[in-house]
């Protein structure tokens, strides 16, 4: 019954599942016609499947051959991010790999079998993935090749050292995901669904990684841990701790926090890049793609800012409300209520005494100068009280029906994807 008396008070998340599921999602996610594939391309969009609930249905949306293009640039980074990952493999036979890997990408018989990562098969039938590369017109083969080189290097660098200062934090994330907005917006210019100008301006591409990666890398604090990775700068956590261990234990739950609120206002920073990018966009598959991201990180940092579970358990956003962002966030207009929405949630629990207080509330006044309408803050929700008056009596009659839908549903909406 805990999920009902959760629905219970989030009426609006019961109707948007429901019209989601029901086929709302279609506008967001128009489904792709696979029977015109080749045999090479069906075999990477099932890897596409395999690999990433949360992008695969929003890749599949894009329009025309950017959508093949940005397929495969996801697969080889997939294949790159593999190798990092997987611990079996020895430093002198990694970072070779790594700097050489965008070579492979013209191999047609280049392969590796020896991973032991649950994304493997990516690598084990690389010579599929890379034959489609070839397939792709070679402005989108130069973009592929030139960023999964960047960070093949940019990923061996930080094999063997930690993340100290906050310009570390920054490089890191540029090499592992700021590259990767830098690349998406090449090949949105490339295929000339966008201008030249979204391509060029490196630095908000490089800022729609970095909010991405600081989000998912604030939250994953305690998984991280437990897998023996560092992602927490130094700079910033050894003002509140001799270890970034420490932060979890329960005596020290009141600078674990504040080192949290740090680092959550560190990344508020990139919004305002994050407005200024979406705001340049025309083509709607392209704004779907880039925006649902974006307001999936401010809303599951607003659910970070100042809570103790971070420290605990896993933070996440709920399932209903990740639809309604998604149903949402489909023009800038509405990407900017939205920001404007979780900013205030975080600021009304700025704490006084919060070392970082100052610092937040500044940034977002910053966001505020961007995101606040001209009229009248309005509800992003417009839906009649009779609507939400059946959807409640539908939940309470048929909670476990709804339980299943969102269990289902889940493969759609998944608030982060590393």
């Amino acid at each position: 019954m805990e999920l009902l008396r959760k629905w219970l008070g989030h009426p609006e998340d019961i109707y948007n599942l429901l019209r989601f599921k029901m086929g709302g999602y279609r506008a967001v996610m128009p489904r792709m016609d696979t029977d015109s594939l080749g045999c090479g391309l069906r075999t990477c969009y099932r890897y596409l499947n395999q690999t990433s609930r949360s992008f695969a249905a929003v890749i599949q949306a894009l329009d025309g051959e950017l959508r093949h293009a940005v397929c495969i640039f996801y697969l080889v980074l997939r294949a790159l991010d593999t190798v990092e990952d997987d611990m079996s493999i020895p430093l002198d036979v990694k970072v070779p790999m790594l700097h050489e890997f965008h070579s492979h990408l013209y191999q047609p018989d280049w392969k590796y079998t020896e991973s032991k990562e649950k994304d493997r098969q990516v690598l084990e039938d690389f010579p599929t993935i890379s034959m489609e590369f070839r397939n792709l017109s070679k402005v989108y083969q130069d973009v592929i090749s030139d960023i999964c080189h960047k960070m093949g290097v940019g990923m061996a660098e930080f094999l063997e050292k930690k993340v100290d200062s906050q310009n570390e934090w920054d490089k890191y994330c540029h090499y592992v995901a700021g590259l990767v907005g830098i690349g998406l917006s090449r090949l949105f210019s490339a295929s000339e669904l966008e201008d030249s100008i979204v391509g060029q301006d490196t630095d908000l591409a490089n800022s729609m990684g970095l909010f991405l990666q600081k989000t998912n890398i604030i939250r994953d604090y305690l998984e991280d841990q437990l897998e023996g990775r560092e992602f927490w700068p130094r700079e910033v956590w050894s003002r509140y701790a001799k270890k970034l261990s420490d932060l979890a234990k329960p005596e020290n739950i009141d600078v674990a926090v504040q080192c949290l609120n740090e680092l959550i206002t560190n990344a508020l920073h990139h919004v305002p890049d994050v407005l200024t990018y979406l705001s340049r966009l025309k083509n709607q598959s392209v704004f779907n793609f880039c925006a649902i991201p974006q307001v999936m990180a401010i809303a599951t940092l607003a659910a970070c800012y100042n809570n103790q579970q971070v420290f605990r358990g896993v933070v996440k956003i709920r399932k209903g409300q990740a639809v309604t962002l998604m149903m949402d966030a489909t023009n800038i207009q509405a990407v900017k209520a939205i920001m404007y929405q979780y900013v205030e949630e975080i600021y009304q629990k700025i704490p006084s005494t919060d070392p970082s207080s100052n610092k937040t509330q500044q940034v977002i006044a910053a966001i505020r100068a961007l995101s606040l309408p001209a009229g009248p803050m309005a509800s992003r929700h417009h839906y009649s009280p009779i609507y939400l008056s059946c959807a409640m009596l539908l939940a309470a009659l048929s909670w476990q029906y709804l339980s299943t839908l969102a269990r289902a549903t889940e493969e759609y909406v998944q608030a982060g994807d590393n």
